[in-house]
């Protein structure tokens, strides 16, 4: 059985109360990599471009206010 199988495994016999638990964790634990991907994608400058046309849209009023 891989890691990941032995994972699910455990995950599905969790009761109500540890699953949920379980599910709070792993939601923080994914925005909290998420972040720090973003973090480093925006160090590294793979998000200038959108944001470069996002501002340029923006100046020649191609956006509409929310």
């Amino acid at each position: 059985m891989t890691k990941l199988e032995q994972i699910e495994k455990n995950v599905t016999e969790l009761g109500p109360e540890d699953f949920k638990a379980f599910a709070e964790w792993f939601e923080t634990l994914q925005a909290s990599r998420w972040d720090k991907q973003m973090e480093a994608d925006v160090a590294a400058g793979k998000l200038d471009r959108l944001a470069d046309k996002a501002l340029a849209d923006f100046r020649i009023g191609k956006t509409k206010a929310l």
